[in-house]
């Protein structure tokens, strides 16, 4: 899935909570969009295994959500919001292709490296592939959450990350041919 689904995701489980409590809104969108981004930190790595954690991640999400609720402050609820998104990119990115720059192609059964059990999570291709129109319409519905109960900066960066969702899915498949040959 794109970057921007996985921030929208983000912000869409945390819209209620900030819904609740407006004071805690700037710190749970802060949360929540770098917690979408940070798994794919890794695309120059070995994506979808260094920082992807779909089994560790659940425990530390439940961790920061538990710290959170007894410690309710800012920077906790920004950490707990991180947590859950980060989880939940690493964890949904099994319901897509695999990481390669085709994945249209089938040609990997590797959607996302499970630490616990030291194997990879087989692609499920709900969303065949990152800007696949289905994935793009996924982005604009998760978006909708976020820009009923964010303002200001977090409705424009939403706006933007819708922008940015439709242009990609238009050009994705044609961004294998145009990416050098040292990015694939």
């Amino acid at each position: 899935m794109m970057a921007t689904t996985h921030v929208f995701a983000g912000l869409a489980v945390v819209a209620p909570v900030a819904y609740a409590g407006p004071e805690l809104a700037a710190p749970l969108a802060v949360g929540a969009i770098c917690g979408g981004l940070a798994p794919d930190f890794d695309l120059f790595l070995e994506h979808r295994r260094t920082f992807h954690a779909p089994v560790l991640g659940a425990p530390l999400a439940a961790l920061g959500i538990v710290v959170a609720l007894l410690v309710p402050a800012a920077i906790t609820a920004a950490l707990a919001a991180a947590a859950v998104a980060a989880w939940l990119h690493s964890a949904s990115d099994a319901l897509g292709g695999g990481p390669e720059m085709d994945p249209w192609t089938h040609r990997s059964e590797r959607a996302v490296y499970d630490h616990v059990r030291s194997t990879w999570i087989r692609p499920r291709r709900w969303i065949r592939y990152d800007g696949a129109p289905e994935d793009a319409a996924l982005a604009v519905g998760l978006a909708v959450p976020g820009l009923l109960v964010f303002d200001g900066w977090v409705s424009a960066v939403i706006v933007v990350g819708i922008a940015v969702s439709v242009a990609y899915a238009l050009v994705r498949r044609r961004l294998v041919e145009w990416t050098p040959e040292w990015l694939e």
